[in-house]
């Protein structure tokens, strides 16, 4: 895996969420990620390298997983996560 860059993160850093709202995934400056799962806060955990629009995803408890960024879309394995929009 490649290693994070400031870069990489700025384009990926931020909440990503499903069309109903169900999964939120925070993508952190610092390379790790926070997963929500309806009401079940932090049901994933992990850390994250960034190589140009490929994400790969390790698990805290060891699985792996990988999405892209496709049309300002993130595809996680079987997910479509759209960018929150932040309030100004």
């Amino acid at each position: 895996m490649t290693a994070n860059t400031d870069e990489g993160h700025h384009d990926v850093v931020g909440m990503w969420v499903t069309a109903d709202g169900h999964i939120r995934q925070e993508l952190r400056a610092d390379g790790r990620y926070d997963e929500a799962r309806g009401n079940r806060s932090s049901a994933y955990t992990g850390r994250y390298t960034v190589t140009g629009s490929h994400i790969d995803y390790v698990d805290d408890s060891g699985f792996t997983a990988t999405g892209d960024i496709r049309d300002g879309v993130l595809h996680h394995e079987h997910l479509v996560l759209h960018r929150e929009e932040t309030q100004a």
